[in-house]
């Protein structure tokens, strides 16, 4: 039962988000051959200001091995 957690900057419209949860479904169900019935897919809006303490140190940073795609961009090395 796949569950993803997109968290993101706000200002991404409704249809945008519908568009990237059908296009992760599809994915997850093609990739790991589950039926749309047993994925979801959530949005959480996180501001820019609070991206580091809410996101990047507990999801990013200390998950860093558990990552399978890891970003370019540190928001802590300003």
């Amino acid at each position: 039962m796949p569950h993803v957690v997109v968290k993101l900057w706000p200002g991404k419209s409704e249809q945008q988000k519908a568009r990237l949860a059908q296009e992760i479904t599809d994915s997850v169900m093609c990739v790991l051959n589950y039926g749309a019935e047993s994925v979801s897919v959530g949005f959480e809006e996180v501001e820019s200001q609070a991206w580091a303490e809410k996101v990047y140190r507990p999801d990013i940073e200390a998950k860093w091995g558990q990552l399978y795609k890891k970003p370019e961009y540190n928001p802590l090395e300003k």
